[in-house]
């Protein structure tokens, strides 16, 4: 892959805030065939509103309404929000620019938000009906959860019980990184080596960071910022729990979405379908889940959501008590492909534009954990890019590789 740049136009550079954007970083749009971007809106959305209206027996009035926004999502414009909706009013003002126009023409960003909105519309979430607040992915996050990869990475936290506290914490955070390919960060049995430094995966790494942030014994308080439910909620959670055994936080506090958000981001209802499948597992993995389930009463883990979780917005536009509570952390950490999206701005940027820079906005010290998954990438340095520019894989987008990027 190329550093290629999708067509914006300059009132599309311009638009929603974030970084103020440079030349050669316009905002990534979903009108370039082939691309990424293009990719999702062109596929990957259609074929969800298939699998979400196979998973559950939708009425007739949900069906064409599925119908409806396929329709329209694929041949017609962005339309907004009926008057009568609870969030006429914010989405109004985010899709002012937007509304009429092509779905492909918009930002990524913007488009793959409103779609999730639109897609819980068409089947009655955020209705008066019997199907308000049931979350239309909750099969494919069950069935995720009740796997036996699940299992296999559950048993896996015995070998680590006992392995030296440095190994353990690196198997643990790198867990946490790969999220869904969280059993790689879970092949350590006692007396092997950890993945650590070395790992080929890793694009940039700035864990030694991370642990410097949080040493043994401090009153630290540290927000993590949850991405996708499942299996890459458990490594998050064990991550957690880590960190507060350990002594590097006196309290952690789990920010999740408010509702069902990019099919299989963690809501509290996740959360707690999580601590439930750690807590009845057998060995390491239910200490583990007890655990959590007292600090949970006690305080020292607490969980969180707000509205901007669900906005289309890059994170210097958060409002402002979400922007105390991170200025009152001594860390925060974002995980995931989307948060990073949001946090360095959803644009095209040079990948060796420095990480910090782009981050100076935030209220703290902030580490990203993510997996990449789409083609915005800061903060590597020239040689890496360059071997992987020329290796021809779709490193960006694949999720084959993975960052970990700090900033104090």
């Amino acid at each position: 892959m190329t550093e290629r740049t999708s067509r914006a136009s300059g009132d599309e550079a311009d638009c929603g805030s974030g970084p103020v954007a440079e030349p050669g970083a316009p905002v990534i749009l979903s009108n370039e065939p082939g691309s990424f971007a293009w990719g999702v809106l062109a596929k990957r959305h259609p074929a969800l509103i298939q699998q979400v209206r196979d998973a559950s027996p939708y009425s007739h009035r949900q069906h064409e309404a599925l119908n409806a926004l396929l329709d329209e999502i694929t041949n017609g414009v962005v339309e907004p929000l009926a008057p009568t909706d609870h969030d006429h009013g914010p989405w109004s003002d985010w899709g002012r620019e937007h509304f009429g126009r092509p779905w492909f023409d918009t930002p990524f960003l913007w488009a793959e938000s409103y779609f999730y909105r639109r897609l819980l519309g068409a089947i009655g979430y955020f209705g008066t009906g019997p199907w308000q607040g049931v979350d239309p992915f909750a099969p494919f996050k069950q069935a995720e959860l009740r796997g036996a990869a699940v299992d296999e990475e559950l048993r896996a936290l015995d070998a680590l019980a006992d392995a030296p506290a440095d190994e353990r914490a690196t198997a643990l955070l790198h867990a946490s990184l790969w999220g869904n390919r969280a059993d790689l960060g879970f092949r350590v049995t006692a007396g092997e080596p950890a993945l650590g430094d070395a790992d080929p995966g890793l694009v940039a790494d700035d864990s030694a960071v991370l642990w410097q942030l949080l040493p043994t014994g401090a009153p630290s308080t540290v927000a993590v910022v949850a991405d996708n439910a499942g299996r890459e909620l458990i490594p998050d959670l064990v991550l957690i729990d880590h960190l507060l055994e350990d002594r590097r936080a006196e309290q952690v506090v789990l920010h999740v979405k408010p509702y069902p958000y990019y099919v299989s981001d963690a809501t509290t209802t996740d959360v707690v379908d999580c601590l439930r499948r750690l807590a009845q597992a057998p060995g390491e993995a239910g200490g583990i889940g007890g655990r959590l389930w007292k600090a949970m009463a006690s305080g020292h883990l607490e969980v969180r959501t707000h509205p901007f979780f669900c906005a289309p917005l890059p994170y210097e536009e958060m409002p402002e008590d979400l922007r105390q509570e991170f200025a009152a952390v001594t860390l925060t950490i974002l995980k995931g492909d989307l948060n990073y999206r949001r946090l360095v701005g959803d644009r095209m940027w040079d990948a060796t534009t420095p990480f910090a820079d782009l981050t100076a906005y935030f209220p703290g010290a902030a580490v990203s954990l993510r997996t990449l998954k789409s083609d915005v990438i800061v903060g590597m340095d020239r040689k890496t890019l360059s071997a992987l520019e020329q290796s021809g894989h779709a490193w960006r987008t694949s999720g084959t590789h993975a960052l970990v990027q700090a900033r104090r």
